[in-house]
């Protein structure tokens, strides 16, 4: 009889767990279903590939074809003496193998039936292959799609719409509070089911445009919070943008260049039911801005002010010098 590598039919290792054999079946059932390839050997390959997985998902089944040891695909063999026991224990007749003449038998799927040990599509006519194949459900492909917003929409909540292959415009509700990288799932919005099976669902990753002003980081917030030396110096009373409209913030007098100042609560909401009602925070960070384009009195108040100051920006390099 002819030898069939069932793992080289699902692209599966000998090693494989039974998601990742079942991930594959349902990849090559979809690809190769009569209802939905153009292939020209879709029909045969669809066979082999129920064929398969209808003996490696089955642990009894898998135990017994793992013993009839390994051969090239296609190559004449004979099972082990003692296999016809062994499968016996593991089918559903617990049938030896008195009397078997293995010259009888075309390949695996016979002799798998002949041992209790079938379930796969038989190697019949077109006819019997397209109503195994009728009675095969699956759910439909599920798509992966990115969409790109602004950060407001990402705050307040917003619709998108756009066009998926083959189907009509989709319109997808991104809930308040959607962060970059999250992942939503559209139920039915993906590919049609096979047999009858259901649609596939369509994931979309968020993604947020760039933002003139804040950075983003999770749902926390940072923006660049400029400052003129006097400023920083004497401390100041500054008007603050946020997501949330304008506030008024107090910057304390000897305010530092790097410098994190919080507002709580003022970044991006969480959309999760556990933090319902909370967001992250906004972080002002000073940036001491020196002007430019000085008149003839801001000159010589400067100059006026370096002469009687004492302070040393660069007193540090002095203490680490050696005496």
């Amino acid at each position: 009889m002819k030898y069939k590598d069932y793992y080289q039919v699902l692209g599966v290792e000998r090693g494989a767990g039974e998601d990742e054999i079942k991930k594959s079946y349902r990849k090559l059932a979809r690809k190769y279903h009569p209802d939905v390839s153009k292939d020209k050997d879709a029909e045969e390959r669809f066979k082999e590939i129920a064929e398969a997985y209808a003996t490696l998902k089955d642990a009894g089944k898998r135990a017994a074809y793992d013993n009839l040891g390994r051969y090239q695909p296609g190559e004449d063999f004979r099972p082990p003496p003692d296999w016809g026991n062994f499968a016996g224990a593991h089918g559903q007749g617990g049938a030896g193998m008195g009397g078997v003449h293995f010259e009888d038998f075309a390949d695996l799927s016979e002799l798998f039936e002949q041992f209790g040990l079938g379930g796969g599509a038989r190697r019949g006519g077109g006819a019997g292959a397209r109503a195994g194949a009728a009675g095969f459900s699956m759910p439909g492909q599920d798509y992966e799609a990115q969409v790109q917003i602004s950060l407001e929409d990402a705050a307040r909540g917003t619709q998108v719409q756009f066009a998926l292959p083959g189907k009509e415009s989709v319109t997808v509700r991104i809930p308040k509070g959607a962060s970059a990288g999250q992942r939503l799932r559209v139920r039915g919005k993906g590919g049609p089911g096979i047999g009858g099976g259901p649609a596939g669902d369509l994931y979309l990753e968020i993604a947020l445009a760039p933002h003139p002003l804040y950075k983003v980081e999770g749902h926390d917030l940072f923006i660049d919070l400029p400052l003129s030396p006097s400023e920083a110096v004497l401390g100041a009373q500054v008007e603050l943008p946020t997501l949330d409209g304008k506030v008024e913030l107090k910057v304390r007098p000897g305010a530092a260049a790097g410098q994190k100042l919080r507002l709580t609560g003022k970044g991006l909401p969480h959309s999760g039911n556990s933090t319902k009602g909370t967001a992250g925070d906004l972080y002002a960070v000073i940036r001491i801005v020196v002007p430019t384009a000085l008149s003839e009195r801001e000159k010589a108040l400067y100059q006026e002010l370096a002469a009687a100051s004492g302070f040393d920006p660069r007193a540090c390099f002095k203490a680490a010098q050696p005496a």
